[in-house]
């Protein structure tokens, strides 16, 4: 439990402060007191989830490649998976940057914006997508700097990341006077700091990169491909699931989502220890499983659960209290505060169930099962959200999608959970007790 706390809540600490820029970010749009504005950042946060999303798979493949070498004392071959998944995700996020940038209109159209809306939100994606390909170096790095055990670095890397976007965006917002172009340049400069030190701690203080030939990459690049492959398809089954709440509360107009945007940040503030929670732990499990201790394995999983069960009470439970100041301090509307109710009140819980899906999805990762991940997360995205949403939406308007998400969320996450439970316990009557525990 130890490690599972330090290695999640140095993980949680540092997306905490990461997605509190984001936060930050609404806060100063808000005090343009232009609800479009804020339905723009909810419509182009929600392109950028997508994207997010395929570098949290490349992140997943690495740290399951070389907390592995690691745990089997093969510190070279570590090395050069480290390096050559820095060229993958790079290379990667240059296509799929590439590919929003050029169909922006098109992509906000079919999630619902429209007007001055989609023109905003298409202006916040021109400038913060090509930002990516740089940004994805300090993610697979911060997956790096957990895999050697270094989550204080890890974490700092996104702290030091966030403090300078908190300066940089009211600077740029309302001290240049650029609005949400400010608050564009404000993500892509962020980035590009989180890149440079991340790159600085793997490359300088821990040596964990090393020359490799384009033989070398070409050869490692099918087994990093075999896991980021599933991987990205299970990250991809969130903001695909987020893209379809998306389009069915554009239904009730820009102050619902406003609304939206509100509490897709805040969610992500809130309940960062979970969202940190199967990376932080992907590296606990790939570790005990290389070195053969299972038993460990098996605690880690539970240990991670009880985590998931305590973290989110008290989350839901501070969401509940400070729901009005949330709802005064981004100048909501009626209609956006009852929205944002619907999440504090009652929606917030459906995370105890979330997180018991991201602990399912880092045992299946990172014990050689990762399209087990992918139907996991994709029952509960692309077949559970849709209709519980849309059924729930029209018997309560937009306070109902948001029940919808949660219950989506609570029938998922149990299916998850016992069926990685039992793969868990399966796995462990089938390999042999290590020698070092004998």
């Amino acid at each position: 439990m130890r490690h599972v706390l330090v290695m999640t809540l140095t993980g949680s600490l540092g997306l905490i402060f990461m997605f509190l820029v984001d936060v930050a970010t609404l806060f100063w749009v808000s005090k343009l007191e232009q609800e479009r504005l804020m339905a723009a950042l909810g419509f182009a946060w929600t392109i950028q989830f997508f994207t997010i999303s395929v570098g949290i798979g490349l992140i997943i493949a690495t740290t399951a490649q070389v907390s592995r070498s690691i745990g089997q004392g093969n510190l070279e071959l570590a090395r050069k998976q480290t390096t050559s998944a820095m060229i993958y995700a790079v290379g990667i996020q240059i296509v799929l940057a590439t590919f929003v940038v050029f169909y922006r209109f098109e992509i906000l159209s079919m999630a619902g914006a429209s007007g001055e809306t989609l023109r905003d939100a298409a202006h916040f994606l021109t400038i913060s997508i090509p930002s990516l390909p740089v940004f994805v170096i300090g993610m697979v790095g911060s997956a790096v700097l957990r895999s050697v055990g270094d989550a204080v670095g890890a974490m700092i890397v996104t702290l030091a990341a966030g403090l300078i976007a908190m300066v940089v965006d009211p600077l740029l917002i309302f001290g240049f006077d650029l609005g949400l172009e400010g608050a564009a340049w404000g993500v892509a400069i962020s980035r590009g700091s989180s890149a440079l030190l991340s790159a600085w701690l793997v490359i300088h203080v821990h040596k964990m990169t090393t020359r490799v030939s384009l033989a070398e990459v070409a050869r490692m690049f099918k087994p990093y491909v075999l896991i980021a492959s599933p991987a990205i398809m299970t990250q991809l089954s969130t903001p695909f699931g987020n893209y379809l709440l998306t389009k069915v509360i554009a239904n009730h107009g820009d102050a619902a989502v406003a609304g939206w945007a509100v509490i897709s940040r805040v969610a992500v503030l809130a309940f960062g220890g979970i969202f940190s929670l199967s990376g932080a732990i992907g590296g606990i499990i790939g570790q005990n499983f290389g070195a053969a201790q299972m038993d460990r394995v098996r605690q880690t999983f539970r240990d991670a659960l009880l985590f998931c069960l305590v973290y989110t009470l008290g989350a839901w439970a501070l969401l509940a209290i400070f729901h009005n100041p949330i709802a005064r301090l981004f100048n909501l509307g009626p209609e956006a505060t009852q929205v944002l109710g619907a999440f504090t009140l009652i929606g917030a819980g459906g995370y105890v169930f979330t997180g018991a899906l991201f602990v399912s999805n880092a045992a299946f990762n990172n014990l050689g099962r990762p399209l087990n991940s992918t139907a996991c997360n994709w029952f509960r995205d692309g077949l559970l959200i849709y209709p519980c949403a849309a059924a729930l939406g029209a018997a309560w308007g937009a306070p109902g999608v948001i029940y919808g998400q949660a219950l989506a969320a609570a029938i998922s996450g149990t299916l998850a959970v016992l069926w990685s439970w039992s793969f868990v316990n399966r796995l462990a009557r089938s390999i042999p007790v290590s020698p070092a525990k004998a």
